[in-house]
């Protein structure tokens, strides 16, 4: 019976149940005796250092892949950004000129209601529908016409001064006639010493002209011209010019006189039309008597 038993050349030591029981034994002990007095911090602390390089060696290929992802999803979230950024940028532009423009027009109306609340004269708020092509014939069409009372002759301005007189007159519509056109004629006034003259278009709206005065006339740089009134067509004191150059030569009997218009002829879209027309009493009949041959006024009659 021994002889059919198998040779044991090596002892194979203690029962794997037995090993069990003594490092259950041994962790429980050891998981007591680092609860109880911290003995394996200093140990577990050297250890982390030790296994610390492996740890990076080991999450190196998913930390670059996950760096390179988020480079990518950032790069094109920046791209995706700046274009909308581009978009909005160019629409808040739009916008704020729109404001601006708003901004400008709701001053110059404003500009336009004080001019009709300290006015003597009754006006009305009147809107360019468009500008004439023709630059030597800068005429303006304005939205009201007859059915709005508008006359031909009548004056319109803005809240600077004069900017023309109504020429033409059509149901919805009127045609206005600006000063600084060709040869268009103002009577006015020097506003410094009453100095009187008449001051003339030259078909560039920047630009008008002060004809027939003499190099000895009292007029200087800077003065302004308002309306005499004496036309019986634009009432007295509106606005008119500026005077920006004289140039006087002892050659000519007559002075060159340039003048900036002050209204903004060509800058405004709403103006004023000044709803009344003046009237100057009609001039005297001279009535020759049949036996002097004399004027009743003392006017000498004609032979």
């Amino acid at each position: 019976m021994e002889q059919n038993q198998p040779l044991r050349f090596f002892n194979r030591g203690p029962s794997p149940a037995v090993r069990l029981i003594f490092f259950a034994l041994l962790s429980l002990l050891l998981l007591f005796v680092d609860v109880r007095y911290r003995y394996l911090e200093s140990i577990r602390s050297g250890l982390s250092v030790l296994v610390y390089p492996l740890q990076r060696l080991v999450t190196a290929p998913s930390n670059l892949w996950y760096e390179v992802d988020a480079f990518f999803v950032s790069h094109n979230s920046l791209i995706r950004d700046n274009a909308e950024l581009r978009n909005q940028h160019a629409l808040d532009a739009a916008q704020l000129l729109q404001l601006e423009v708003l901004k400008a027009e709701n001053q110059h109306l404003r500009n336009l209601l004080m001019v009709q609340q300290r006015a003597d004269y009754p006006m009305q708020l009147a809107e360019i529908m468009y500008v004439e092509r023709d630059i030597f014939n800068r005429k303006i069409l304005l939205d009201k016409g007859t059915q709005a009372n508008v006359l031909a002759g009548q004056i319109v301005m803005d809240d600077s001064g004069i900017v023309g007189q109504v020429t033409r007159v059509y149901p919805w519509m009127s045609e206005v006639t600006l000063i600084t056109d060709k040869d268009h004629a103002v009577p006015v006034q020097v506003l410094r010493n009453g100095l009187r003259a008449v001051v003339f278009g030259s078909g560039d709206t920047g630009e008008l002209a002060l004809r027939y005065m003499p190099i000895s006339s009292d007029i200087q740089n800077g003065d302004v011209l308002v309306t005499s009134g004496i036309d019986g067509t634009y009432p007295p004191g509106l606005p008119v010019a500026k005077v920006i150059r004289v140039e006087r030569d002892p050659a000519y009997p007559f002075a060159r006189i340039l003048c900036a218009p002050i209204a903004g002829v060509d800058k405004q879209r709403q103006l004023l039309i000044l709803s009344v027309l003046l009237k100057l009493p009609e001039r005297p009949e001279v009535v020759v008597e049949a036996a002097t041959g004399k004027p009743k006024n003392g006017r000498r009659g004609n032979r």
